[in-house]
């Protein structure tokens, strides 16, 4: 059992009537909070009771369960055992008969799933606000959008219900909702955690990501779900050992002609103000050529690879009743104007990218980018969501095309309350590492791991 996964057990292990009283309390913020949307589904409480029960007495018998009794969310596009999965398309509902293999492995280790979180309908978005159960407000200002597409797990975990939650991410998925709510979004190296028992999205590109409030957690939590899974096609052998971040260490930082706020100059200020502190932390800051990650972002959804959206659930659209969304519907309909010379072109153009992206990280150890660019309000997003959707990926799309891997951390807050993060990124991998130089970012300063009780709570 990895270091991280065994520094669980170091926390106080708590009797069944304090496990019982967490659970509680989480279906008090859980029932508290529900105009925000987060949820799609939430299991039955007794349910949820009767596990701790039965968890409790497996413990006593010498069992080890590292997350014992911890509640957690799961993204409604990624299975569990007997729950429903939409994938906030509720024409498109089953009940799963398996869980995902990363939420096995976190029930196999005591976690209790209290339910499925909202999302951009088929993880289509970055708003939280394409979903037919309701937009997701930001947990932080309900006026402004929480992120998409894991919009109901980072706000989950952000307003308290959960210690922490699953998501997923193809073009920033679990890193602009952790970014817009003021928690940590890990997005692990595309194939290090098993995607099977995922509704695809893009297949090629998609992975899980963890929501989480300290490095501690996360690192457990990716301890617990990593892994190659020859059942999964999309899983890989790791190639390469992540070594430790050098205390000191060079980052990249975007040069202000690519620095882009959408008019929002706080933001950029803000991103200035993370690079003088990561310069403090032992950091020499390098100007890096923003152009070849931009160029590859774009093509997430100005190229072919909407095509390859529209091929994991062409099916639907021939049996759909009406709840398919039209910006959903649209976005999907792009798919038509690509050939396969198109998807070949870009392909081979994405591999010159990933090139000049390379020699770029034989001179950076980490680049630094805002996790979004600003916030908008839902209103505004509804306005205008092709637009002001893309504008959100305008730092994340690139990196799973570009095989990075990725943590989002809080930076600061804006005049209007709302969070503003930073994301580190590095090659496939690297996760561990850039998980030591996010922990130097983010001293955890909790008292307890996974306990509900030190957690920030959204106002009532």
């Amino acid at each position: 059992m990895p270091q991280a996964i065994l520094s669980a057990q170091s926390r106080p292990q708590r009797s069944p009537a304090e496990l019982a009283s967490i659970i509680t309390t989480a279906y008090e913020r859980i029932e508290r909070d529900r105009l925000r949307n987060c949820w799609i589904y939430v299991r039955p409480m007794e349910e949820a009771l009767a596990e701790v029960d039965a968890l409790a007495q497996r413990a006593e018998r010498g069992e080890v369960l590292p997350l014992l009794g911890v509640p957690f969310g799961v993204k409604d596009n990624i299975d569990v055992e007997d729950m429903p999965t939409t994938a906030a398309c509720p024409s498109f509902e089953y009940v799963a008969a398996q869980s995902a293999r990363c939420v096995e492995r976190l029930t196999a280790a005591g976690a209790i799933c209290l339910g499925k979180t909202n999302l951009d309908q088929f993880a289509t978005g970055l708003s939280g606000t394409r979903s037919p159960y309701g937009a997701c407000s930001s947990a932080a200002n309900d006026l402004y959008v929480s992120g998409g597409s894991s919009s109901g797990s980072a706000a989950a975990v952000a307003s308290g219900h959960v210690a922490f939650a699953l998501g997923t991410d193809t073009g920033g998925s679990g890193r602009i909702p952790a970014g817009f709510n003021g928690i940590i979004g890990i997005k692990p190296t595309v194939g290090l955690v098993s995607s099977r028992g995922l509704v695809p999205n893009c297949p090629t590109l998609d992975c899980p990501s963890i929501f989480c409030n300290s490095i501690a957690e996360g690192r457990i939590l990716l301890g617990l779900i990593e892994g190659f899974d020859d059942s999964d096609p999309y899983s890989r052998q790791r190639i390469a050992s992540s070594s430790p971040s050098p205390r000191k260490f060079r980052f990249g930082q975007v040069s202000v002609g690519h620095l882009n706020s959408f008019g929002m100059p706080e933001c950029n200020d803000l991103y200035r103000q993370a690079c003088t502190r990561l310069s403090g932390l032992g950091g020499q800051a390098r100007q890096i050529d923003f152009a070849p990650f931009a160029e590859a972002g774009e093509m997430l959804f100005s190229g072919p690879w909407i095509a390859e959206r529209h091929a994991a659930i062409g099916k639907l659209l021939d049996i759909d009743h009406g709840d398919l969304l039209d910006v959903t519907r649209n976005v999907l309909s792009a798919a038509a104007q690509f050939s396969a010379t198109d998807a070949f072109a870009a392909q081979h153009r994405l591999l010159k990218l990933r090139r000049q992206i390379q020699s770029a990280f034989e001179e950076i150890d980490v680049l630094v980018v805002p996790t979004a660019p600003r916030p908008f309000t839902i209103s505004e997003m509804m306005e205008d969501p092709i637009t002001l959707n893309s504008r959100l990926g305008y730092y994340s799309y690139f990196a799973n095309l570009v095989d990075l891997c990725a943590v989002a951390v809080p930076n600061a807050t804006l005049g209007n309350g709302m969070p503003m993060g930073v994301t580190l990124l590095a090659p496939a991998w690297r996760d561990q590492a850039l998980l030591d130089l996010a922990e130097r970012w983010l001293p955890d300063t909790k008292a307890a791991l996974f306990d509900l009780r030190v957690y920030p709570k959204a106002a009532s």
